[in-house]
């Protein structure tokens, strides 16, 4: 069953205000990892990654503040989109997701962050992870998950990978709409701020 034009409306509408939320914080500017940043959000029955719709060329940083390369678009995620799809096949209320950088600190903030919030917290440990899912081409994706579900009980809201062969650590948020895990991002950055004691100021 195709979406509606008005379905998918609303999916990019929640998108970039959930964009234009984070490209004002200079705070989330400390989380953009160098694979840069990518916030998604599914159609009620995605199916394909042409289902989700993402930030073309990914978020990154200019002038202190995080800055979107392109515009909201349907396929421009493969790997966030493909996260999403696989977290629905175990939670379909799961349809929005936005990755970020990964410290001790950043895991510390956000461990306190998901206690205080009733949002279940999660680890990928990618040493774990077999060799034949590693070689297979885009064959983590389904492992990650079914790592998640056994080792969680399901799929948690809040969770990070460690650091793997050639893979940078990444956080991941995970939620109904675009809106609700590009606030939680930017709570988890203020706090992370204020953690550090940075001064963003001009």
């Amino acid at each position: 069953m195709r979406a509606t034009t008005k379905e998918r409306d609303l999916v990019l509408g929640n998108l970039v205000t959930a964009l234009t939320m984070v490209q004002k914080s200079r705070d989330f500017s400390l989380l953009v990892p160098e694979v840069r940043v990518n916030l998604v959000y599914a159609l009620p029955l995605a199916r394909s990654i042409q289902d989700v719709a993402g930030v073309e060329g990914r978020i990154t940083v200019v002038g202190g503040y995080p800055h979107a390369a392109g515009l909201p678009a349907w396929g421009a995620s493969d790997h966030m989109a493909r996260l999403i799809l696989e977290a629905r096949r175990y939670d379909p209320a799961i349809l929005a997701g936005i990755n970020f950088r990964c410290d001790a600190a950043i895991i510390q903030v956000a461990k306190r962050y998901g206690q205080e919030k009733g949002l279940t917290f999660g680890l990928i440990d990618r040493r774990q992870e077999p060799q034949h899912a590693a070689r297979q081409e885009k064959g983590s994706m389904p492992w990650k998950l079914r790592y998640l579900v056994r080792t969680c009980g399901g799929v948690p809201r809040l969770f990070y990978e460690n650091e793997g062969m050639g893979k940078e650590p990444l956080f991941v948020v995970l939620g109904k709409d675009a809106v609700e895990v590009g606030r939680i991002a930017l709570d988890i950055a203020r706090r992370y701020r204020k953690k550090l004691k940075v001064s963003l100021s001009s």
